[in-house]
C-alpha cells in the first residue's frame, strides 16, 4: 500500500474574556484537541478601539507569543517568525472577542485502496492554509508601490506554502500591515523622506490600500501596470474582491495568511467567498452559504450556526456618503470614527445570518472589495467529516 502527504487544517473559534485571556485555548491544548506546534496562524478580534493606540493588538499577540514559544522550541520574539498572529482591534456593537486559530499538520494519504480515489472525487477540495512575511518597511514606503510589490510577492509565496497552484483557488487573503508613527514620520523626514502622509491614522488606509492592492497583483485582479503610488486611496475602481489588510502598531512588515482549497487536502473544513456591494448586503452572504454549501440561512439555520466556524469581513463607510441612496453620516461623526461605526452595522447584518456574534469583522476596506461594500469569506465545517478523516487514518 502506497501513501502520500496531505495537508489537514483544523479551525477552531475560540471565546476570550480580555485580549490576554487565552484559558479556553490552553483548555483545548490540555485536552489533545489542539497540539500547540501545529498552529500556524491565528486571527484575532480584540476590543480596542481598532485605532493607532489600540494596544490590545499588541497584548494579545504577545500573550499567544509566551504561550506558543515553549511548542515551538523558541523565544517569545522569534514566534512572530513561524506562526502569523493578526490581530485585528475594535468589537462594537454585538461583535464578541475572539480568536480564530488555524492548526495544519501533514498527514498520510492512502492511494491505492479501492474505493478511495472516488470518495477523495466526490469530497472535493478542502481548506488548505499558507502564510509569509514581507521584508520590514521603510516609513516612506508605506502605502506606496514598494508595499504593493513586497505584498504581491509573499502572496504569492503563502500559496506556494499552501499548495494552491491557481489564484481562483484563493478564497481569502488576510495580511496584517504596519503604520506610520510620529517617531517614523520624523525618522523618515530627517533623512530627506517624504512618507506618503505625516498623520498616523491615515497612514491606516494607506497601509491597508497598497497591501490590498498587493494582494490584487498576486491573485490576477488587477494589472500591476495599472497601479501607480498616486492609485492608492485614489482609484477605488482598483480592488480585490478577496483581500483583508488590517493595520497596527505591533510590527514593522506585513503578515500574510491564505485561506484556499486544494484537490487532495485531507481537511474537515471548505472555504467560499463572496462580495458585499455595501455595509447592509445580507444577501449576498446567504446566496454564498446557498450556492457553495446548499445552505439555506434561515430553513437550515441550525445547520448554519452549528456548522459555521466563521465569517470573514470587511467593513467601510461608504465614502460617498450614502448606502443605497439615503445619506449616513458616519463619515461626520467627529466623536467616533467611521470605521467603528462601520463595523458595527455589518456585525450586526453578519451576526443576523450566522446565529452567533463572534465574527471577524475588520474595519477600513480601503481597495477591498468595491467601495462601500468588502469581500466577505465563509469557514464550514462539512458533513461527511467523518469520510475525509478516514482518508488519512
Amino acid at each position: 500500500m502506497s501513501t502520500a502527504r496531505v495537508q489537514q487544517v483544523r479551525v477552531w473559534r475560540i471565546p476570550c474574556r480580555g485580549p490576554g485571556d487565552l484559558s479556553g485555548v490552553k483548555a483545548l491544548i490540555d485536552a489533545g484537541e489542539i497540539v500547540a506546534a501545529d498552529i500556524v496562524a491565528v486571527m484575532g478580534k480584540t476590543e480596542g478601539n481598532g485605532c493607532v493606540n489600540d494596544f490590545t493588538r499588541e497584548y494579545a499577540s504577545t500573550a499567544w507569543c509566551h504561550l506558543l514559544a515553549p511548542a515551538l522550541g523558541c523565544t517569545p520574539e522569534a514566534v512572530h517568525g513561524r506562526v502569523a498572529l493578526v490581530m485585528s482591534g475594535g468589537t462594537e456593537g454585538v461583535l464578541a472577542p475572539h480568536f480564530t486559530v488555524f492548526a495544519r499538520r501533514w498527514v498520510p494519504e492512502v492511494t491505492d485502496v479501492p474505493g478511495v480515489s472516488e470518495l477523495k472525487a466526490g469530497l472535493g477540495k478542502r481548506l488548505v492554509v499558507g502564510v509569509a512575511h514581507t521584508r520590514d518597511f521603510l516609513p516612506e514606503e508605506m502605502g506606496r508601490a514598494a508595499q504593493v510589490d513586497a505584498t504581491a510577492q509573499a502572496v504569492a509565496e503563502a500559496m506556494r506554502d499552501a499548495g494552491i497552484d491557481s489564484a481562483a483557488d484563493v478564497h481569502f487573503v488576510q495580511v496584517k500591515c504596519p503604520l506610520l508613527t510620529s517617531a517614523k514620520v520624523s525618522a523618515a523626514l530627517a533623512r530627506g523622506a517624504a512618507p506618503v502622509t505625516h498623520d498616523s491614522y491615515e497612514s491606516m488606509g494607506y497601509s491597508r490600500g497598497a497591501s490590498a492592492l498587493g494582494v490584487a497583483v498576486a491573485l490576477g485582479e488587477v494589472a500591476r501596470g495599472d497601479i501607480t503610488d498616486a492609485s492608492v486611496m485614489s482609484d477605488w475602481g482598483l480592488f480585490s474582491a478577496r483581500a483583508s489588510a488590517s493595520a497596527g502598531i505591533e510590527l514593522e512588515g506585513n503578515v500574510v495568511i491564505v485561506l484556499g482549497e486544494a484537490q487532495g487536502s485531507a481537511s474537515a473544513f471548505r472555504i467560499a467567498h463572496a462580495v458585499m456591494r455595501d455595509a447592509i448586503d445580507a444577501s449576498s452572504v446567504r446566496a454564498l452559504l446557498r450556492d457553495a454549501f446548499g445552505l439555506d440561512a434561515e430553513r437550515d439555520a441550525q445547520a448554519v450556526s452549528a456548522r459555521l466556524v466563521n465569517l470573514l469581513a470587511k467593513a467601510e463607510a461608504s465614502p460617498d456618503g450614502r448606502v443605497r441612496d439615503a445619506r449616513h453620516t458616519m463619515l461626520n461623526d467627529s466623536d467616533i470614527h467611521s470605521t467603528r461605526h462601520a463595523r458595527a452595522v455589518v456585525g450586526g447584518v453578519l451576526a443576523s445570518v450566522a446565529g452567533h456574534t463572534a465574527l471577524y469583522v475588520s474595519g477600513g476596506a480601503e481597495h477591498q472589495g468595491p467601495a462601500g461594500g468588502g469581500p466577505v469569506a465563509a469557514i464550514l465545517r462539512m458533513d461527511d467529516a467523518a469520510a475525509s478523516s478516514s482518508l488519512s487514518s
